[in-house]
């Protein structure tokens, strides 16, 4: 409907002889005030020093000669605002097509010439993960889901950075402090020779990747020592030489990381189809860096480190190489993003992470752009806002408040369970409170604008009432419950007997496509989380108001078609964001 607005308003524009201007078309918070406002007329105002009221009378005279039996009426408002009212057909048509729609419905095909590999989660296989890499999963899910639903292509990918010195600090970390004996051994060739004398995370009795962290901190901490930072490098340089032994040792901690935080990612609901590990490609950008040296885009400092040139982007020099022909991370970046783009012939690629990495990336743009492995416009960084607990501040690891994300999923499972197994009285609650604590991670997550900060708040998130991921899954069992009901009592939907008045559910229902589309454009999921929000609140509002289920009444076969068009795109907006609706709850 919108797009057919804007091209009624252009229509008269240029019937009327007026310029052409871009113009705005909204909902206005009272439906009082009509379905769509439009603000054409101010703005014409302003460009062509006309009368705002004057423009809107002209342009509403047009538009009244064209309308479609969709709009019931046009006025105007205010200072000249054009108000424009959707007739009750709209509403029916639009019920109808989600019905027929189904799973389906929701979705269009604006992307669908486009290929997007986004790269998302892709935590450091050294550690568990935390709130940070929630935040960038739960993004990461929700974006893939969204411009897949906008027609497109998706390559969800992860980056495996799988060596280096972090992992060498975790390879030293696992030498010297988890032999069950507790003797001190920095000799990868006695353990390879006598591994059963060192624990395993079934030993401690830990999931996998929390005992990688452990060992990796103890590794960190032995680094603080000269001598053993010499020999935590040494593991590096020999890794690099394809020493059997220390491959073993890396293959051996690095198999903990992967499945302690497989196990993780599957509770978020991540899933990728491409896993790049860095150890197979890390090399390449250095032919990048000779490449970029012969056709005179880097040049060559007199220490012998390689610098970029950027400043036709106005971007600050990096560093591509270092003196001593070692590569950076920019290096091996260089490198990646040709293979996907050559892998996926994808004419998008997006990074999600961090906003703290803003500026290299935008190097790393400009310096594909320069090599010709594709043009700026083609890469882009979803950056989010840092992840705290509400009462605690900013996490870091040596102050000892990171909160991991097992941790949080399973205090937000054991405070639901006991709530759930009262509201079902018997079975197992257990699969309904994980599903119930994900919608709360998830929604308390992407409620809120991306690029934000969150102090995350337990209390609120598992909340049953109000702005939660449990009152978006209560509100889809809830129309269910209504619809199981209705076919008890042998009502069917039905778009013959229509309510006189339009209530504001039918409304929040027409513009679940339109709200979808809008978040694929600006690529923000938080759109649609609070678009769920006010179609729950609108619903539950009508359900507390009107009598659904009623033989008697002509206008029940209406009501449950409503409830039924509710249900379906509860469902699915929920699915985009990356949550699962229980059969009860």
């Amino acid at each position: 409907m919108k797009e057919t607005i804007e091209q009624l308003v252009k229509t008269a524009l240029k019937n009327l002889g007026l310029p052409e201007v871009s113009f705005a078309i909204e909902h206005p918070d009272d439906v009082a005030h009509g379905d769509y406002a439009v603000n054409v007329a101010m703005v014409l105002a302003k460009q062509a020093k006309l009368n705002p009221r004057e423009c809107a009378t002209k342009i509403v005279s047009e538009l009244e000669r064209t309308l479609p039996s969709t709009i019931s009426k046009v006025e105007i408002a205010g200072p000249g605002f054009i108000n424009l009212y959707l007739s009750s057909r709209y509403f029916v048509d639009a019920v109808s097509e989600v019905l027929k729609g189904g799973k389906g419905y929701g979705k269009n095909m604006q992307f669908s010439k486009d290929v997007w590999a986004i790269e998302y989660a892709s935590p450091n296989p050294n550690k568990s993960m935390h709130l940070g890499h929630m935040r960038n999963a739960i993004t990461g899910i929700a974006l893939c889901n969204i411009l897949e639903a906008n027609g497109a292509r998706v390559i969800r990918e992860m980056v495996d950075n799988n060596r280096g010195i972090a992992i060498a600090k975790l390879m030293w970390g696992y030498l010297v402090a988890a032999k069950k004996d507790g003797v001190r051994v920095g000799n990868a060739s006695y353990w390879q020779s006598h591994k059963s004398e060192w624990h395993t995370p079934e030993s401690r009795v830990l999931k996998a990747d929390r005992f990688v962290d452990e060992l990796y901190v103890k590794g960190a901490a032995e680094c603080e020592n000269s001598e053993n930072e010499k020999k935590v490098r040494q593991l590096v340089v020999d890794w690099e030489a394809g020493d059997k032994v220390v491959w073993d040792l890396w293959e051996t901690v690095l198999k903990y990381a992967h499945d302690g935080q497989a196990e993780t990612l599957s509770r978020l609901g991540a899933r990728f189809d491409y896993v790049w590990h860095e150890h197979e490609h890390y090399e390449k950008g250095k032919q990048y860096v000779e490449s970029g040296l012969e056709k005179g885009i880097f040049k060559k400092l007199p220490d012998g480190a390689v610098l970029t040139d950027l400043s036709q982007f106005k971007l600050t020099d990096t560093v591509v190489q270092k003196q001593d022909g070692t590569s950076l991370y920019i290096t091996q970046d260089i490198a990646l993003t040709d293979l996907k783009k050559i892998k996926h012939n994808a004419n998008h690629l997006v990074w999600v992470i961090g906003p703290e990495q803003s500026l290299a990336l935008q190097q790393l743009f400009a310096v594909c752009e320069q090599l010709g492995i594709g043009k700026r416009e083609e890469f882009t960084h979803i950056a989010y806002g840092y992840v705290s607990i509400k009462g605690q501040g900013k996490m870091s690891s040596r102050a000892g408040n990171v909160v991991y994300v097992d941790d949080l999923f399973d205090e937000a499972k054991t405070k639901v369970e006991s709530i759930v197994k009262e509201r079902i009285g018997e079975g197992d609650p257990s699969l309904i409170a994980e599903a119930v604590a994900h919608s709360a991670v998830t929604y308390e997550i992407l409620k809120v604008a991306r690029q934000k900060d969150i102090a995350f708040d337990m209390e609120m998130a598992l909340s049953f009432e109000g702005d939660s991921g449990p009152y978006l899954l209560y509100s889809a069992v809830r129309a269910k419950s209504i619809l199981d009901k209705a076919e008890k009592a042998g009502i069917k939907a039905s778009l013959e007997k229509v309510d006189a008045d339009i209530a504001m559910v039918e409304r929040m229902v027409a513009r679940y496509g339109e709200v979808v589309a809008r978040a694929g454009v600006e690529m923000a999921p938080h759109q649609i989380a609070l678009y769920l929000i006010e179609l729950s609140s609108a619903f539950n509002s009508w359900y507390g108001n009107t009598k659904i289920v009623d033989a008697e009444d002509v206008h029940s076969p209406w009501r449950v078609a409503v409830t039924a068009s509710v249900r379906i795109v509860l469902e699915n907006g929920l699915a985009l964001l990356g949550m699962k609706v229980p059969e009860r709850m």
